[in-house]
């Protein structure tokens, strides 16, 4: 184990943690606790040599507790980096690749606004509201580190914004959020099935251009909220 980088849960005893299989592990003896929040130490600790990484879930998500590895190690490696933090070449870098990602992300709303507005294809005369529903499913879903669909790059891009489309209009135009589902297996995602079905029958309305009662149109008043 000592020559492994793994993740690993808390443990429920000082100086253990325990490993995905459930197995309690002893952290060694030399290792200290790498605390999170430098993320470029953080990489580097785990590029340099074996490491435990500590993940703690609640929910559906996970939480990092920090990394162990070799005290020495960490504390090589924190200076070095600190002398190179100590270097404006180190800072105009940083400032390089802020500039670059600004611009990737930019880029990624426009091509993320566009699929959905594809994937909306409303008629016509509901090219306004079209346009507010898009911009409102990109705000919300397209934040780097928001963990939500348009994130993922194990779909297409036209899934993707199917998806983000479906999903906003779960929490904005139904009762979802307020729903007490049974714990079942399988349940929830039976809801949210039925619950995606109302909301594709309400925007197969908007691509007919039929007349719809906008006061009475759940997602009129989810877009008219703000």
């Amino acid at each position: 184990m000592l020559e492994s980088t793994l993740e690993v849960r808390p443990g429920k005893r000082a100086g253990y943690v325990i490993s995905l299989d459930g197995e309690e592990l002893k952290i060694p003896i030399g290792w200290a606790l790498l605390k999170p929040g430098d993320a470029a130490l953080s990489r580097r600790i785990k590029k340099d040599g074996p490491s435990w990484t500590v993940k703690e879930p609640k929910g559906r998500k996970l939480f990092s507790k920090g990394i162990w590895a070799p005290a020495k190690r960490i504390e090589t490696l924190k200076a070095e980096l600190e002398k190179e933090r100590e270097d404006p070449a180190y800072q105009k870098k940083l400032d390089a690749g802020r500039a670059r990602r600004a611009m990737e992300q930019e880029r990624y709303v426009l091509e993320f606004t566009s699929a959905i507005q594809q994937f909306l294809d409303f008629a016509y005369r509901y090219d306004e509201l079209e346009d507010q529903l898009a911009a409102k499913v990109a705000e919300h879903a397209v934040p780097v580190g928001s963990g939500t669909v348009a994130r993922t790059q194990r779909i297409p891009i036209e899934q993707r914004a199917e998806s983000a489309v479906i999903a906003w209009m779960r929490h904005q135009t139904t009762a979802y959020d307020d729903m007490t589902i049974p714990r079942e297996k399988g349940k929830r995602r039976e809801v949210r099935r039925m619950l995606a079905k109302r909301s594709r029958s309400i925007l197969e309305k908007y691509r007919s251009g039929e007349e719809i009662d906008l006061t009475r149109c759940p997602l009129h008043q989810a877009l008219t909220r703000g």
